[in-house]
């Protein structure tokens, strides 16, 4: 009882703070049903690996523990939770001059980590290793002793562990301080890093360097669009608003720097907004991106306010109003008290329309077509198999690795997929998310994991020719494919440009003929109009529409 009565004297204001924000975050936890991204981050915690197509492995290795204790959405996140909490006790310890008012203030104007921070995505442990990695630097610079410097490598690891975007403050942290360069254990410390991520770098290695390929050429526009940038921008004040944003990002600009340490959170905070906000001219940026500076800002912001006596009123007028935007924010997340307004629909209703599908499919496995959020939920709440195919016209996603569809060969299934997609129909379900169609099948046959590589990246060619593509096949299941004979698999072609996607054109070369090959020939015509296109292989597997079984070839025809 002593030691509690010590915890919430006045002098402990700063872990009474911590401790509310912690409980806070585990009820919205506990209460709010998962995002999207949530539920396809716990279906990688089923399938643990050193690597995804979309991110590095630590929110599956977290999710992964925290549903081992709890088998709800509170396992999901209970780790994210407790991490964000840390977060915010291991910020408070960089700062130098301590005003826990003024920190309290700051951390309140912070609408995003208060919402967003019990969410089990990868954002967040970034953040909490970033943190870890700005903890770790200034014991380092400070003293550059073998401990400092083995705690320097294994940050700098996990924080890439996290996300990638990672690299961008340790590249930042360097232009700072180019004398780095000058000293041996900063080089170890890298060298430890670079053993420790290797797993993840050969997983990347083994599968083709998918992440790369799709964050780096994938997402790419096909043009500029302004409203990337302006987008970006007010997504940025809202991050670290909603209502100071502008405010707070204004007093970290204007920080007086006074010692190295600082000076490597400046830059990287000028470093990374400036770096997100060139790319936006290659295409759309996540507000989310720039996260991993949620560090340097609060530091950087409140040393502002105190060496410079800056008055602290705007914080204090505007913090009633914007705990009372946080509140509605975290009611809604838990209760959908504006039926009809669509605000993030993916929170609200999961147990409903999953059940309603799952009495549809009456035990069958469910795929559904290019969508990895819905298979994603469907599984988390109903606790039966499903899949995501998709097809050529969509984005990959980590259900183009997994090898699922061998539960499901020669087997009952029911395939959903939206009104249109020119697949038999067998009945339409009306669910809160919309009218869905859906085929039961009695034998189920797709093929995502053959991998249709061509010898080429890029051709020109004339309208109307025909040109003999050379492609390698290969079998991602690593045994023999079983074929249904009564409706056979073929490989066939598809055209698209950023505004129409052409037909698809089905080839006389079967699966069966093509994977015991090691190079095939497929005849493809080019298409009549003169233009910029993108070429894609895929196959046709019965009634389901040709799925992604290749990397896209640039195609000019004149």
């Amino acid at each position: 009882m002593d030691a509690i009565s010590r915890f919430l004297t006045r002098r402990q204001y700063k872990n009474l703070f911590l401790l509310g924000w912690l409980l806070l975050g585990l009820l919205q936890a506990c209460f709010s049903e998962l995002w999207d991204d949530e539920a396809y981050y716990w279906v990688y915690s089923r399938h643990l690996d050193w690597g995804y197509f979309d991110h590095p492995p630590m929110i599956a290795l977290l999710i992964k523990i925290g549903y081992a204790l709890f088998h709800n959405e509170l396992g999901v996140r209970l780790l994210v939770v407790t991490l964000n909490t840390v977060t915010l006790w291991l910020t408070a310890k960089l700062i130098a001059s301590k005003d826990n008012q003024l920190f309290y203030l700051i951390m309140g104007a912070l609408g995003a980590m208060q919402i967003g921070g019990m969410l089990a995505v990868p954002d967040v442990p970034l953040i909490f290793f970033a943190a870890l990695y700005f903890w770790a630097y200034r014991l380092f610079i400070a003293k550059q002793n073998w401990r400092n410097t083995l705690l320097l490598g294994v940050s700098m690891a996990l924080m890439f562990y996290s996300k990638y975007h990672g690299v961008l403050l340790v590249f930042f942290t360097v232009i700072s301080n180019l004398n780095l360069l000058r000293v041996f254990k900063f080089y170890l410390a890298c060298i430890i890093t670079t053993v420790l991520f290797f797993p993840h770098i050969y997983w990347q290695y083994a599968h083709g360097f998918p992440s790369l390929q799709y964050h780096l050429v994938e997402r790419n526009a096909s043009s500029y669009d302004i409203s990337y940038t302006l987008e970006y921008l007010g997504g940025q004040l809202l991050l670290f608003g909603p209502l100071m944003g502008w405010l707070i990002l204004y007093y970290a600009f204007r920080c007086p720097i006074q010692n190295t340490f600082e000076r490597a959170l400046k830059f990287s905070l000028i470093g990374v907004l400036a770096f997100f906000l060139l790319s936006t001219f290659k295409g759309r940026v996540e507000a989310n991106w720039t996260v991993m500076v949620f560090t340097p800002v609060v530091i950087l912001a409140h040393q502002a306010i105190v060496r410079k006596g800056w008055s602290r009123k705007w914080l204090l007028y505007t913090l009633p109003a914007t705990l009372l935007l946080v509140l509605v924010a975290r009611v809604y997340m838990v209760w959908d008290f504006m039926p009809g307004v669509e605000i993030r629909p993916e929170i609200h209703h999961n147990r409903e329309w999953t059940s309603q599908v799952a009495a549809r499919a009456q035990g069958r496995p469910v795929v559904f077509i290019s969508s990895y959020q819905l298979p994603s939920k469907y599984m988390f709440y109903t606790g039966q198999l499903s899949y995501s195919l998709n097809s050529r016209y969509s984005r990959r996603s980590q259900y183009n690795f997994w090898n699922t569809e061998t539960q499901l060969w020669g087997k009952p299934a029911m395939v959903v997929f939206d009104p249109g997609e020119g697949i038999p129909v067998t009945d339409s379900l009306k669910t809160l998310y919309g009218t869905w169609d859906y085929l039961i099948t009695p034998n189920y046959y797709s093929y995502s994991l053959i991998q249709l590589k061509p010898a080429m990246t890029s051709l020109r060619a004339r309208r109307g020719e025909t040109v003999n593509i050379i492609l390698q096949p290969h079998n991602g299941y690593m045994q023999p494919i079983p074929i249904d004979r009564s409706n056979e698999a073929v490989l066939g072609y598809g055209f698209n440009t950023k505004d129409e996607d052409l037909p698809p054109v089905k080839s006389t070369m079967t699966l069966e003929r093509a994977v015991l090959r090691r190079l095939i020939n497929l005849p493809v015509v080019m298409p009549d109009k003169p233009g910029e296109y993108i070429l894609k292989f895929s196959v046709f597997a019965g009634d389901l529409p040709p799925t992604h079984n290749s990397p896209a070839i640039k195609v000019t025809v004149i």
